[in-house]
């Protein structure tokens, strides 16, 4: 097997992606497999860099995931996740004051989403709400918080945003994911005698190694055999993973982006 250096991609969502990545290369060196980290400032320009082989590997959102995976007609090779990427949800919050209750309480309102390509924030609820009767463009008026556009979310910008709006009374409900919620919960940004949860989305995964289809499934194998020896009681891997917010890593899989298909399906998003 080449010991040739593994191209991985990650996007600058954050500029502690770079330290992120550093302790992550220096671990890989350590462990005899060495990675060279290739930054990308959006996921289209990562998903391109790696159909165009500049990369080995992409560290990709779900959305950046399904794009590969369209382009690559299935084909492309499925990696390894964060524990935290595994079943997540998105919540709907409304005011406690609106007397709102359930989804059917939302026709005719203004719904606060996060950015356009934001998968927990705008196109899984956005498919929720047509599984329950809610048409998009039709039956409730979208209004969205396009910050950061060309990371898929990866940020709490437009959520952030759209929470800030709802409290202020400019929308009617709003949308986030789960996480979010309870570090918003815990660190008073939001008041839980105010605001309140009235529906859920399914289950869904988020972030995903995704490998070329040309790329070597050996090593692909090899390079997650190392990624998942990181352990979090090692003070500087703990440091890395408390700032990509994982405990460890797992195997990955693509059941969980079932709901995002259907969201590309619905609103044409990728317009295949």
């Amino acid at each position: 097997m080449s010991q040739d250096q593994i191209k991985v991609g990650a996007v600058i969502y954050d500029p502690r992606v770079t330290v992120i990545w550093g302790i992550i290369a220096d671990f890989f060196k350590e462990e005899g497999m060495e990675i060279d980290c290739v930054f990308y400032k959006d996921y289209e320009g990562q998903v391109d860099g790696l159909m165009s082989r500049e990369i080995d590997i992409a560290w990709n959102s779900p959305l950046a995931w399904l794009d590969t995976y369209l382009r690559t007609d299935g084909k492309c090779q499925m990696g390894s996740m964060r524990d935290t990427d595994r079943d997540r949800r998105t919540l709907f919050i409304v005011r406690k004051d609106t007397g709102i209750t359930n989804l059917d309480g939302l026709r005719g309102k203004t719904i606060g989403f996060g950015a356009i390509d934001s998968p927990q924030a705008r196109l899984i609820p956005i498919n929720h709400l047509r599984k329950h009767g809610l048409a998009y463009d039709a039956d409730y008026t979208e209004r969205r918080y396009d910050i950061g556009v060309g990371l898929h979310g990866d940020h709490v910008g437009g959520e952030l945003d759209a929470i800030q709006a709802l409290k202020s009374g400019t929308v009617d409900a709003a949308v986030t994911l789960d996480l979010n919620w309870e570090a918003w919960k815990k660190d008073g940004t939001i008041d839980e005698h105010q605001l309140v949860c009235i529906d859920t989305t399914d289950l869904f995964d988020h972030c995903i190694f995704t490998a070329h289809p040309d790329f070597s499934t050996e090593r692909f194998e090899e390079w997650q055999k190392v990624l998942h020896r990181m352990d979090y009681t090692n003070e500087a891997h703990q440091k890395m993973m408390d700032m990509e917010g994982l405990k460890e890593w797992v195997e990955g899989r693509i059941t969980g982006f079932q709901q995002l298909r259907e969201a590309n399906d619905y609103l044409g998003f990728f317009g295949r």
